[in-house]
């Protein structure tokens, strides 16, 4: 195990060289095309639940019962993830996130053209944006050093990723008081156990744990989401229903 040098001490996680002979120089190509493949194949099914909203803005002409903020923060993890891809030069997280972020781009443009609260939803896209000039302005102007770059970019995305996994366990309460799963969507909660495990094993294959961590707590959410459905299937709020009237 080799630790580089950072000019404040230790890097926040180890980082673990692998010798060439673990690899395969005339595997290593395949491997990484069966990455990008499942890397992509995951978040291209994460990204079609959200399709599911952008008919349902075409098709209603509104916004309605459609949230604005998963979209924007959707948006800010994958352009994240992208520059860490491009600083790291991984063209898996690069193409990926290049596509995802292209698709939640067109999301938020989507929904501000039918959004009511047109002013709204400006000012939350223009905070987004002066949030990434910021951010672009400290990791490239302010840490001249690459490696260290690396590392705060690196610790950035995961604890911004993080978070976003841990958002929906504030619904957790209100689904065990209810004893209702309407507002989880299976679909949604599939497409993210998938991409987590994915970026996992991609994040534990390269012995990157700016990769790997943070979408654990995916796979913990995802597995929790799962025993709800089990424990409140969607079909017992249809025959709760008729009980009451």
């Amino acid at each position: 195990m080799d630790t580089e040098t950072y000019p404040w001490g230790l890097p926040p996680f180890p980082v673990v060289t692998l010798p060439p002979a673990l690899w395969g120089s005339r595997d290593s190509h395949g491997q990484h095309l069966a990455w990008l493949g499942l890397c992509s194949l995951t978040n291209t099914e994460l990204s079609s639940v959200r399709r599911t909203d952008l008919r349902q803005m075409f098709q209603t002409r509104s916004v309605e019962n459609i949230q604005f903020l998963p979209f924007l923060t959707t948006d800010v993890n994958n352009l994240s993830w992208l520059s860490y891809g491009c600083l790291k030069q991984d063209w898996t997280l690069i193409t990926v996130n290049t596509i995802g972020a292209a698709l939640q781009t067109l999301y938020i443009l989507v929904y501000f053209y039918f959004s009511p609260e047109k002013r709204r939803v400006l000012l939350q896209s223009v905070a987004l944006l002066g949030v990434l000039i910021l951010g672009y302005c400290y990791f490239n102007l302010l840490i001249p050093d690459v490696a260290v770059r690396l590392a705060r970019l690196g610790l950035f995305c995961s604890v911004f990723t993080i978070s976003m996994y841990l958002s929906p366990l504030a619904d957790l309460a209100k689904i065990i008081r209810t004893r209702s799963t309407r507002c989880l969507s299976f679909p949604l909660t599939v497409a993210t156990f998938l991409a987590s495990a994915s970026w996992t094993l991609y994040g534990f294959q390269l012995s990157d744990l700016y990769i790997m961590v943070p979408n654990i707590p995916g796979i913990v959410t995802s597995i929790l989401r799962f025993w709800l459905f089990w424990q409140f299937p969607p079909d017992q709020d249809k025959l709760y229903k008729p009980l009451q009237a």
